[in-house]
């Protein structure tokens, strides 16, 4: 797993016009330039808020991705902990559950 080039391509992706237009155009293409693993591109493809939390995205960075995708306020929230009950624990980052 490489969440800081996950972490990296959103917040690139976040503040950069140009990016999200290529990112729209073809999200598989745009992030081939990233060192990413398969489930990750899955996940940003998709976009699968519920995974990338897993996965350890700061939830600063990943509501803007979020937000990019119009999914509003409280799906975002929901979308979250869904992912916590599909895939378990937070697995990396500063959420990360420890002692469960």
């Amino acid at each position: 797993m490489s969440l800081y080039y996950v972490q990296k391509f959103l917040y690139e992706l976040n503040r950069d016009p140009r990016l999200q237009a290529a990112y729209q155009a073809d999200r598989r293409e745009t992030l081939a330039a990233y060192d990413l693993d398969d489930t990750e591109v899955e996940a940003l493809v998709a976009p699968d808020i519920g995974l990338l939390y897993v996965l350890g995205v700061n939830g600063q960075i990943l509501m803007h991705f979020a937000a990019l995708h119009q999914i509003p306020w409280a799906d975002y929230l929901q979308l979250m902990r869904e992912g916590v009950a599909e895939h378990g624990p937070v697995r990396a980052g500063v959420y990360a559950m420890v002692g469960y």
